[in-house]
Formats: C-alpha cells, structure tokens, sequence
C-alpha cells in the first residue's frame, strides 16, 4: 500500500508541476508585454532588472566546447553575462567555471543534476539539489552563489521557500529564444533582438549542441549595444 501511496503522491506531485510550468509559461508572456518587468525578490523570482539594463544569463554549463566558445565572444564585445552552472558539470570540469569566473562573468546555482519536472521533487530532493550544487561551485571556485535558477524555471511554493531558506535569490527570465531547442539562427536572433531595458535574456551553453546560440550571438550582441543597450549582470534582490 505504501508503495502505491507513493506512486500516486509523485503523480500528483508531477502533475502539479506541469501546470505551474504552463502558469508560469502564460506569466512571462505577459512580462514581455509590460513596459517594466517584474523585478521580484526573497520570495518571487526576478523577472526583470531595476535599470535601463539588460542581462544576458546562461544555463546548462560548463560545456568543455561551448563554454569557452562563448567567453571569448562575451570578450569581443565585452559583454559580462550571468552564468547558472550546473553541479554535476562543475564537479566533470571545475577548471571552466573557475574561467567563466576570470573572466568576470558572475556564477548562479542552477541545481546539482537539472532535474525536471523541478517542483515535483519531494521538499528534501529540492533542498539536496541546490545545496550540493551550491557546494560543488563553492569547492572549484571559493565562490558563494548568491543566485538560484529552478530547471526549466520551475517554480512552486516549495522551491521558493527552499531557496530564500539556503540564502539565494530566485531569478527567471523576460526573453526566451528557445535555443536549447536548435530552432534556427535566424530565430534565435529575432527573438534576442527584441531586448528591451530592464529585461533578462536566456540562453544556454551546456545540454546539447549550442552552435546555434553562439552564432546568433554573434550577431544579436553588436545589434543591441549599437541601441545603446548596457549588459549587466543579474543583481542580488532580496
């Protein structure tokens, strides 16, 4: 009975999870619509930045290929970014998030091993995951995150409170180009084209093949600092 009690709890706790994704899916579209993001804090991530800045931020990493690929770019054009590193990968390559920290680009908690659906670990999972992680960037890089990016941006009550709990700050996005999806350059640079002050970018470096994402990059960078735009990265604000 126990067993079967179990296997309904994480049903229901997954099924939970899906429909906070698509809730949180529908309210990032509408902060696309607002002329300021929401900027958020201790207890609601940050949608947006407090400036007339925008913020490049970084998922998956460290790749041992698309990592530094994306440092020497972020170096041409003198763009610092936000990086929201994985444990396990810092743990298979403590040396490149010590370079994406050299090269003056800030390091966030983005969970030990990327599970998803995030919100529907058990309370103890979620904690385990961004604790360990937390360890594994401290140990390779003598840095404490004070960041934290849920999978798939998987909020729920839970996950908030877990992170406030362990000191960090929750940080989602504005602007989504679906890169980890490989759906074109071309697209990749429509959607990162449209920034506009005060947003967060997403875009990724780790979980797959990020050719796609540097070549839009390339272009998407000299575009928006040609507007004026100023990159930053993602304040504590809490």
């Amino acid at each position: 009975m126990s067993g079967r009690r179990e296997r309904v709890t994480r049903l229901c706790s997954h099924l939970h999870a899906q429909a906070l994704h698509y809730l949180l899916f529908a309210y990032r579209g509408r902060q696309l619509l607002r002329r300021r993001p929401t900027l958020g804090g201790a207890h609601w991530p940050a949608f947006g930045l407090p400036g007339e800045e925008i913020a490049l931020t970084v998922d998956d990493g460290p790749h041992p290929r698309w990592t530094p690929a994306l440092l020497d770019l972020l170096d041409r054009h003198g763009v610092r970014a936000t990086f929201f590193l994985v444990g396990d990968r810092v743990r298979e390559r403590p040396d490149l998030a010590r370079q994406v920290l050299a090269a003056g680009h800030l390091i966030g908690n983005h969970s030990m091993s990327h599970p998803q659906p995030f919100a529907a670990l058990a309370r103890h999972e979620i904690r385990a995951e961004i604790a360990y992680a937390q360890r594994e960037i401290e140990d390779a890089t003598a840095v404490t995150p004070r960041l934290f990016r849920a999978p798939g941006g998987n909020w729920s009550s839970a996950v908030l409170r877990i992170t406030a709990g362990l000191g960090l700050s929750p940080v989602d996005w504005t602007v989504n180009p679906s890169d980890w999806r490989s759906p074109g350059v071309p697209q990749i640079v429509r959607t990162l084209s449209r920034t506009r002050p005060g947003q967060i970018m997403l875009c990724h470096d780790g979980g797959g093949d990020r050719s796609q994402t540097i070549a839009a990059l390339a272009e998407v960078l000299p575009r928006l600092t040609d507007r004026g735009l100023r990159f930053v990265t993602v304040p504590d604000q809490r």
